[in-house]
């Protein structure tokens, strides 16, 4: 029975990205048998792979811890009971497995003694046929012959398995990882996905799901009340459980900007701070019980401690820390708003947030690779959709274009560490005029229908982008805009 592997733990297995599969899938070089990929085909996919190495792993992860508003990911070991729980299954599997191996050898043994009688009654060509099938069956039965790789794969799959539990949610098929002490809900959150939830501390119920297969473990209390129906058909919390081994479960996601409920949430200023001197940075923090929920490129209301001023900006930062919220705040001349920022607003300070707002958001969905046009402070809600993408880590490749009409790129440190850390992603700083600009995307890609194209920026740069592109051969249905102030 040939070992499959979902191309989530294949691509970790092998230290590359889902992506990265997808496109090999895509080029044939890689084939899939009901959406998963056999071990020996991607060991074939990848030989220079050290399965040993996880660097490619650590880069992304820092890359999104960096991302996520430099939030520090604490890389804890599961709990005790957790381990015991994981050790003894793959000690299970282990003793299922030498019970095969001995069955197995139980049989060659036996055909290799009728191969030998076969040869001692044979003459002639069949006697040399015979002995040429037990001279290959002997070799491929040395140790060597197995193969250090796939042993090293086997090892590598068996550790994986023991510190990280993989989740498949029903019906749309998203896979991620729960490691160290998440619960299911903030694991699925850090990989991009758009789960129902609401308070995120078990007291709304929203994040209730359905247990299909596998075993999960309460880590906190929660208020809200599972119905005896809801036990008896094995519903959890995921923001109060994490996971003990493999799982699937059935649970609600958005399926667009329509689904996620208009919140209003009283949020604390936690710094302001100068991005060069035009753009402010504005880094708010929501209650851990009252969370915003939003997905990337969507905007929102923010109303200051006043309560006169208010103004609606593209939210900067991912969706996968939902608890802190960057904004990009241009600081405009006689602008009442971005003074008041700059020059009143203090730490603890409470600004309303009250959103999402707007349709721009990512194609889950797709797997074509993404080109990404952000103009002056357009960059905010591109960055967001980046962190966004780099969570979900479908895209074949990425493609950041960052057109600074006034020369500056605000962010341009981060950007350049993206590319500098990702072999998927590009960064293409461009200042000056528009048709300059426009004439470097043209030329690089002259056939643009093979991408998804992000575009965000001020209402009039945009409206000319959107024009260049479509007369450029960009199909409609796979260029996204969004209009920032």
């Amino acid at each position: 029975m040939p070992q499959l592997l979902t191309l989530t733990r294949a691509a970790r297995l092998v230290g590359s990205t889902r992506g990265a599969l997808q496109r090999k899938i895509k080029l044939g070089e890689l084939e899939t048998f009901e959406g998963m990929v056999r071990a020996e085909d991607l060991l074939r996919a990848y030989p220079e792979a050290r399965l040993e190495d996880n660097t490619v792993i650590e880069r992304m992860a820092q890359i999104k811890d960096s991302a996520f508003s430099k939030r520090i990911r604490e890389r804890l070991l599961p709990d005790a009971e957790i381990l015991v729980a994981r050790l003894s299954a793959l000690g299970k599997e282990l003793a299922d497995t030498k019970t095969q191996l001995q069955q197995y050898r139980g049989l060659i043994e036996r055909f290799q003694n009728t191969l030998g009688a076969a040869e001692q009654e044979a003459d002639g060509d069949a006697r040399r046929a015979v002995g040429a099938l037990k001279s290959w069956l002997q070799r491929e039965l040395q140790p060597a012959a197995l193969g250090v790789d796939r042993q090293a794969f086997l090892v590598k799959d068996s550790f994986l398995r023991l510190m990280t539990a993989h989740v498949q949610i029903l019906p749309s098929q998203h896979e991620f990882f729960v490691e160290g002490s998440d619960s299911l809900l903030e694991a699925a959150l850090r990989a991009g996905l758009a789960l129902d939830y609401g308070c995120s501390n078990g007291n709304c119920g929203l994040c209730k799901a359905r247990l299909v297969s596998g075993q999960v473990k309460k880590i906190r209390p929660h208020d809200y009340v599972l119905s005896e129906a809801d036990k008896n058909a094995g519903c959890i919390l995921m923001c109060s459980n994490t996971a003990v081994n493999d799982l699937i479960v059935e649970a609600r996601e958005a399926g667009g900007a329509q689904d996620i409920p208009l919140q209003r949430i009283a949020a604390r200023v936690k710094r302001v701070e100068p991005l060069g001197n035009e753009i402010l940075l504005l880094h708010l923090q929501t209650p851990r019980t009252n969370r915003l929920r939003f997905l990337a490129g969507q905007q929102v209301s923010l109303g200051l401690p006043d309560n006169s001023l208010v103004a609606e900006y593209p939210v900067a930062s991912c969706p996968c820390d939902d608890r802190n919220l960057e904004f990009h705040i241009p600081r405009l001349p006689g602008n009442a708003f971005s003074d008041y920022v700059s020059k009143a607003l203090k730490p603890t300070d409470v600004v309303t947030v009250e959103g999402p707002k707007g349709t721009f958001v990512f194609d889950d969905e797709s797997h074509r690779p993404a080109i990404f046009i952000a103009c002056d402070t357009g960059f905010a809600p591109i960055k967001s959709l980046i962190e966004h993408a780099m969570a979900l880590d479908v895209a074949e490749s990425m493609q950041l274009y960052w057109i600074a009409t006034d020369g500056r790129h605000y962010l341009h440190n981060l950007a350049r560490s993206w590319a500098d850390a990702l072999d998927s992603f590009g960064y293409t700083p461009l200042a000056g005029g528009m048709n300059d600009a426009l004439a470097r995307i043209s030329t690089d890609h002259p056939w643009l229908g093979e991408f998804d194209v992000y575009l965000a920026g001020p209402e009039p740069a945009v409206d000319e982008i959107e024009a260049a592109l479509l007369a450029h051969g960009l199909p409609r249905q796979q260029l996204f805009s969004g209009r920032t102030p």
